[in-house]
């Protein structure tokens, strides 16, 4: 099953449009000040979630009319709505899980929505956040092979203390058996020289971010 979340971060409508259109989703999941970006373009969500309190005043109840599912939050809680979005997602048993809108103006909620990728890893979920700029997703042990793509860049930095083991192959700035810690910056900007390249770690979690200008 593959489930879109979209959240309520920036999130370029033309960019939702076209995201949908090329890619058949099952699921999708509203959070928040996500369904008003949906509603916009008359896609109508699976499920609703959230604590509704950056929504506008009529959205909501046009729906509650539907058969929807809607997941109201306490505003006091210990887990974002994005993340309890993405709990829904692993709960219905998603095989991929893509997160729209969950990145912005708000430095913390796109850090934690980052971090927050690690619970679908451990779950054996393929997890991307994506917008027009940035695709995000995380790796762990094994080999990751990556495309080119419009995402020119591809910048890699360590979830965990530490990054072991790390050969990339097809790239300008080629590693063999390196490693990376948390507090340095050697990962940022590399490209692919190759049309595909491969990432291998032994041993911890890396944050992968392709990036376009």
């Amino acid at each position: 099953m593959k489930t879109l979340i979209v959240s309520g971060g920036e999130l370029n409508k033309d960019f939702l449009q076209a995201f949908i259109s090329n890619n058949e989703m099952d699921y999708i999941i509203a959070v928040d000040k996500g369904l008003e970006i949906l509603d916009s373009i008359n896609i109508l969500p699976n499920c609703i979630l959230g604590d509704f309190d950056s929504i506008k005043n009529g959205i909501l109840e046009k729906y509650n009319r539907q058969d929807i599912k809607i997941i109201k939050l306490n505003p006091e809680k210990d887990f974002s709505d994005t993340h309890m979005a993405l709990k829904e997602a692993i709960e219905i048993k998603s095989a991929e899980i893509y997160i729209l809108g969950a990145l912005g103006k708000r430095i913390d909620h796109a850090i934690a929505n980052i971090h927050i990728l690690r619970e679908a890893l451990e779950n054996n979920i393929e997890c991307k956040i994506i917008d027009t700029n940035n695709i995000i997703k995380l790796i762990t042990k094994g080999t990751e092979v990556v495309h080119k793509s419009k995402y020119k860049y591809i910048s890699l930095f360590p979830l965990t203390t530490s990054v072991k083991g790390i050969t990339l192959k097809g790239f300008k700035y080629p590693l063999t058996n390196d490693m990376l810690t948390i507090g340095h910056s050697i990962g940022v900007s590399n490209e692919l020289l190759e049309n595909i390249g491969t990432i291998s770690i032994s041993d911890g979690i890396l944050i992968m971010v392709q990036s376009n200008d």
